[in-house]
């Protein structure tokens, strides 16, 4: 996975995609990584929602806690200190999609928030059967209807490389 990161900071960064999220410190260093979180940080994490995270989302944070957005269609990933459910996040966004849609808001409110706070596009964990290591993987934003599900967060980050390429082509034409 680091190395999907990194192919994702250096295309973002050249393209100035990054440049609104990123820190002078990222963009100096072509990453658009933190530091790794500890791991009595994630222990702790778990422990304050009590729950046991999907092993590639910590071993992303063993990578970076956190990521900034290599654009301004995707996310910045939060720290590990940072995530929460989202019903404790945002309950008015649950509420709304618990009242129009009754499976979509169950998710919702089971979820938690990894990436998009204050942004208008969410990175979701939603557990299907935490103790067995089962989770959806979502990105929720408000520009198309309902949810965009990955496999896993390799998945999504593969996603985001293959726009990164893509804008970067459009970009040099």
């Amino acid at each position: 996975m680091k190395e999907l990161l990194l192919a994702i900071s250096i295309l973002s960064i050249k393209s100035g995609d990054a440049y609104e999220n990123a820190s002078k410190f990222q963009i100096e260093n072509h990453w658009l990584g933190f530091e790794p979180a500890k791991t009595e940080e994630v222990l702790r994490t778990e422990k304050r929602l009590n729950v046991i995270l999907p092993e590639d989302y910590k071993a992303f944070l063993k990578i970076s806690n956190g990521f900034s957005a290599p654009n301004t269609v995707e996310p910045t990933f939060m720290k590990i200190e940072e995530i929460d459910y989202l019903n404790t996040i945002d309950p008015d966004l649950v509420k709304i999609w618990a009242e129009s849609n009754s499976e979509a808001g169950n998710n919702l409110r089971n979820s938690l928030l990894i990436a998009g706070k204050g942004q208008e596009q969410y990175f979701l964990l939603i557990p299907v059967d935490s103790a067995k290591g089962k989770w959806k993987y979502w990105k929720f934003a408000n520009w198309y209807p309902g949810e965009r599900e990955y496999k896993g967060l390799k998945d999504y980050f593969k996603d985001v490389l293959e726009f990164c390429e893509e804008e970067s082509l459009n970009t040099s034409k």
